[in-house]
């Protein structure tokens, strides 16, 4: 069985990280309804007030090595003026530390009323990519011999754009949040012989979009859908239905074309703190295997809100 899990592993690691062109694509979350900064940059300071979101996500828990990933974002409107300001970092690993991103990113917003209820933000974000591939730590899962060369600390920027429109009922959103096409290594040159690997960016491009309605007795309830296309890649289709009660706890489920279902909670604890909790599913044939107990992710998000101009309500984006 350990032997299974780590040959499993083994082929993940090559498909998914570096094995002949590897179409790079950002990391997933199921949660990303509460950490859209990270996928359009425009999302920063809409929420009015200084928000900290961090979110943690264990992937195919039971698979030795499987992905986790990490982030922590702050964002806020600058006073007296057009412009919101964020300030994230995401952390992605595989294969315990076999490959290992870290994201640094800064983003900038100016926003437009284009009518008496909508708004318009532009975004431009600004980062840095520090990419670590230790192809040694591949021996601890296989006997074959795998070659290639490591990459200690390397650090490639980048930069993306999104456009984001919000009332208090509906948003939209279109992004990039990664323009720039990056080639970490390539080994095209040596004996043709050899194997090549070429690990390499992809833009992705992003359209997210839904709708708040308001139920009786405390309930509202809100479809979404998050369109994620990718170069070299499947297209990706997260579809999303969420109920919040009494501006406290929420609910709901969602499901992720051809590869997961999930299911999501949250409660806000307080006027300040809010906690989230959700649970993937795959549908494809590795959420069969007995040793993948699905995925799991933790989210945490922190506002200080200004006493002249408290919120009526939340907003439930």
């Amino acid at each position: 069985m350990r032997h299974q899990r780590r040959s499993l592993l083994l082929v993940l690691l090559l498909c998914t990280a570096f094995s002949g062109l590897y179409a790079q694509q950002d990391a997933q979350f199921t949660q990303y309804m509460f950490n859209t900064m990270s996928i359009n940059p425009a999302y920063a300071g809409s929420r009015g007030q200084l928000s900290i979101a961090g979110l943690y996500r264990s992937q195919w828990v039971g698979v030795e090595g499987a992905p986790k990933t990490q982030t922590l974002n702050l964002h806020a409107p600058i006073r007296d003026s057009k412009l919101g300001y964020g300030i994230s970092i995401v952390n992605d690993e595989i294969g315990n530390g076999v490959v290992q991103e870290t994201y640094l990113d800064a983003m900038v917003s100016y926003t437009i009323e284009v009518s008496l209820e909508g708004k318009l933000s532009f975004g431009l974000k600004a980062s840095a990519n520090i990419l670590n591939l230790d192809f040694n730590g591949l021996k601890n899962y296989e006997s074959e011999n795998v070659q290639g060369d490591n990459i200690d600390n390397k650090v490639s920027p980048n930069f993306g754009v999104g456009l984001y429109y919000h009332t208090d009922k509906f948003y939209a959103g279109l992004s990039a949040p990664n323009l720039i096409e990056t080639k970490h290594f390539d080994n095209s040159q040596r004996n043709a012989k050899d194997t090549q690997f070429l690990a390499a960016e992809r833009i992705n491009f992003y359209m997210i979009t839904g709708y708040v309605f308001d139920l009786e007795r405390g309930f509202k309830f809100k479809p979404a859908l998050l369109t994620k296309v990718v170069g070299g890649a499947p297209l990706q289709v997260d579809v999303s239905a969420n109920f919040l009660y009494n501006e406290k706890f929420s609910f709901g489920a969602a499901y992720r074309w051809d590869a997961a279902v999930s299911g999501m909670v949250g409660f806000q604890i307080s006027d300040q703190f809010t906690i989230g909790l959700a649970y993937d599913r795959e549908t494809t044939a590795l959420g069969n295997t007995q040793f993948n107990d699905g995925s799991f992710e933790v989210f945490l998000r922190f506002e200080v809100e200004k006493s002249v101009r408290r919120m009526r309500s939340r907003r439930f984006f």
